[in-house]
């Protein structure tokens, strides 16, 4: 099949000028041409798609998230449903906050793991991946993370603190962790996530806190890169980046505190770092309250909300390399990733830069840059079409309404031009039954 399109404006996501009056050429799912429609002759067979006065872009990648999680937009009550939730279901409702993302335009999710009171979700979400994969459900490219932790870990004291440890929960020593790495590697993940500090997930912990020795992370990167699979390090604290720095991992996760010899440290590694602001913004904050988090989260929440932004301004100023990553789980609402976005510009970042986090710099964070990230000849069609041009206001990319095509390696899921309503949410949004 081949396949033009051709609308107003597009972004190519390298952070090049916008081309004008623009046409790409699709042929098997991969680019063939792109330019303007001066320079690019679609062949005569070729299926017209008529994305009129929209921006083309990438599609956007989200390099934090937690689709397994007991999200607000599914249930009431985040305790009761870790309680009493089966897996099962919640395999399901997994599935669903991807096609959620999807349907907004991001084709590309890194989960990156969870742990509930049946133990870890990452059959469960391998099994999501696959099915999407296979092409029975529609839904984005998903890249599975299995985390690698110790006892007492933060991991693990995010659950309520009666549930009784399981096998395979936690480990502690670096051969121990090799072995869990290695059987979570045998269920099929695609990333290891790591723990270098604490957060402030529960009353039982501190971001300070350290959460594996160097010699029980060089283990679990060693053993993860072995296999070519990449990392993922939970990093609050410098001393818990340097950790991660030591250590080889690909990606920093959070940077909640900094100094400027680490940052230093971090420009010189070229290691990405994925800073999650949305999860610690006033509306993520609002909705853990309302959605039954304890006092002391929300207090922690509050308390490190200055350092967040602040660091991330520091690291954006100091060249350090950032990827798109919103850590969303029980808030805000999947779907709502652009609102990360947002918070770049609001922040010191440009929207051309902010984009580029969620389309090229998030491709090369996780090393598949050459298929992935940008609108050039021989990559993957991962395309939207949005009304509106969002390097004017970034804000565009969060409205439903806005998001007109996804195109996902040369075929169109959502289609929200005038006189076509293909949809892969059918139903109305957030109109769904919340379980309680």
């Amino acid at each position: 099949m081949i396949t033009a399109i051709k609308a107003a404006k597009l972004i190519d996501g390298t952070g090049g000028p916008v081309i004008n009056d623009a046409v790409v050429v699709i042929e098997d799912g991969r680019i063939q041409q792109i330019g303007t429609a001066a320079a690019v002759k679609a062949p005569a067979d070729a299926t017209m798609v008529d994305a009129g006065a929209y921006t083309l872009m990438p599609w956007l990648i989200d390099l934090h998230v937690h689709l397994a999680m007991f999200n607000s937009r599914s249930f009431k009550n985040y305790r009761v449903a870790q309680a009493e939730i089966t897996p099962h279901l919640q395999e399901l409702y997994a599935l669903f906050h991807s096609q959620l993302c999807f349907d907004m335009g991001v084709t590309t999710l890194r989960d990156l793991g969870l742990l509930s009171h049946a133990g870890p979700l990452t059959p469960h979400l391998c099994a999501v991946r696959d099915a999407i994969k296979a092409g029975i459900f529609p839904g984005p490219r998903l890249l599975v993370g299995a985390v690698s932790g110790i006892t007492n870990g933060h991991h693990e004291l995010i659950l309520p603190r009666n549930y009784p440890p399981l096998p395979g929960q936690s480990a502690d020593g670096p051969w121990e962790l090799r072995k869990m790495t290695r059987v979570s590697l045998r269920y099929g993940c695609d990333v290891v996530k790591a723990y270098t500090s604490g957060g402030i997930g529960s009353a039982m912990e501190a971001p300070d806190v350290r959460n594996m020795t160097q010699e029980e992370l060089d283990a679990i990167v060693d053993e993860a890169h072995i296999y070519h699979k990449t990392v993922a390090v939970h990093c609050f604290t410098p001393e818990a980046q340097l950790m991660a720095i030591k250590a080889g991992a690909d990606t920093i996760e959070h940077t909640v505190f900094h100094t400027d010899e680490m940052i230093e440290r971090i420009v010189e590694s070229g290691t990405y770092v994925v800073p999650t602001l949305l999860h610690r913004s006033d509306e993520a904050i609002e909705i853990l309250k309302a959605t039954g988090a304890p006092e002391s989260a929300l207090a922690n929440a509050k308390k490190i909300q200055p350092y967040v932004f602040e660091t991330f301004q520091k690291m954006h100023e100091a060249g350090v390399k950032i990827a798109m990553g919103t850590d969303m789980g029980y808030e805000p609402g999947f779907g709502g990733n652009a609102r990360e976005l947002s918070l770049y510009v609001e922040h010191g970042m440009t929207p051309m830069h902010a984009i580029q986090t969620a389309t090229q710099h998030a491709a090369k964070a996780i090393k598949m840059d050459k298929d992935l990230g940008t609108l050039e000849v021989g990559k993957i069609a991962d395309i939207i079409g949005v009304n509106g041009d969002p390097l004017i206001n970034i804000r565009l990319l969060e409205e439903r309404q806005n998001i007109k095509l996804v195109m996902k390696q040369g075929t169109i899921f959502v289609d929200r031009r005038p006189g076509f309503t293909k949809e892969v949410i059918t139903c109305e949004l957030d109109s769904w039954a919340i379980i309680d």
